[in-house]
């Protein structure tokens, strides 16, 4: 996997899926009730630490990286279907011994979530998925799509952490994240490499390699989740940004549609990556949330 750059992150331990998978996990600390958050296409668990800071008071926090992503294993022999991610989720879930934890997924996350408790009914107490990539249609294969061809065209690499930080920065989407989120990013995606020219130093290059993200993206549309959505007994809340340019109201209200028990709520000011760009705006969402469900009393 090479040598990672972050230097203080969360505690991390690894473990091994089913079909062999390196899997790395997270313990982000805080007090309550355990919390499971599950990132998006391209990023890692690293970038959810402000979420989880701000969430930190209210819930015990735990984190993983999805296959291909992060410091998780990449699978070898090319498939990317969205169920190795309901894989990893269970996988992570029994490794850290959480019983019926809350969930919190991010786009490809929610996505995650969803299919891991239809595979595994119970798994969760409750979740809370932020723009989930799941829609109705029958399964379509793994086709080309605009996400993944700009995923191919990205830039991997960065003379230095510093560099990668301001030249992220100064464009959206990401120069629209959070700094802390932005700067996690940037520690925990990313690993040192002999410099690509030949020279004597290092570079950074980015763990989620484009050609695995465009796979990743070229999946989204293969999986059934929506099939099976009535299968999910939890209460499922689902958010989006007022400002999304990807899965808006009209696809979560199509969910909702199909689910026994769920809460559609649109969150101001933020667009497909709010959790990034206002972790406390959304951590707000997400311990209001919880808190309406369990019954207990806003503080």
């Amino acid at each position: 996997m090479g040598t990672t750059i972050d230097q203080d992150g969360p505690a991390r331990s690894n473990c091994t899926t089913p079909d062999g998978l390196g899997i790395a996990t997270y313990d982000f600390g805080g007090d309550g009730p355990d919390l499971l958050l599950v990132h998006a296409t391209g990023f890692c668990a690293g970038v959810l630490a402000p979420l989880a800071r701000h969430l930190a008071g209210d819930y015990h926090c735990w984190g993983l990286d999805l296959r291909a992503h992060g410091r998780s294993e990449s699978p070898g022999n090319g498939d990317f279907a969205w169920s190795g991610f309901a894989v990893d989720v269970l996988t992570a879930i029994d490794h850290l011994g959480l019983d019926r934890p809350l969930g919190f997924g991010h786009s490809c996350g929610g996505a995650s979530l969803l299919l891991a408790e239809e595979s595994r009914p119970d798994t969760f107490r409750s979740m809370y998925c932020f723009e989930p990539v799941v829609f109705s249609g029958p399964p379509m294969g793994a086709l080309a799509n605009p996400l993944s061809d700009g995923a191919r065209r990205r830039r991997e690499s960065f003379p230095s952490a510093t560099d990668a930080f301001l030249n992220f920065s100064s464009k959206p989407p990401f120069g629209d994240l959070d700094p802390d989120a932005l700067q996690a990013y940037v520690d925990c995606g990313f690993e040192l490499v002999p410099d690509e020219e030949g020279g004597d130093g290092e570079t950074i290059r980015l763990l989620c390699r484009r050609e695995d993200e465009a796979e990743v993206y070229a999946h989204g549309t293969s999986h059934d989740a929506f099939a099976h959505l009535n299968e999910i007994g939890c209460h499922v809340w689902l958010t989006c940004g007022e400002r999304t340019d990807a899965l808006g109201v009209s696809f979560l209200n199509e969910d909702a549609g199909q689910l026994r028990s769920s809460t559609v709520e649109i969150l101001p000011g933020i667009g497909h990556f709010g959790p990034l760009q206002r972790p406390d705006q959304v951590a707000t969402s997400i311990t209001g949330a919880f808190r309406l469900l369990d019954g207990t009393p806003a503080p």
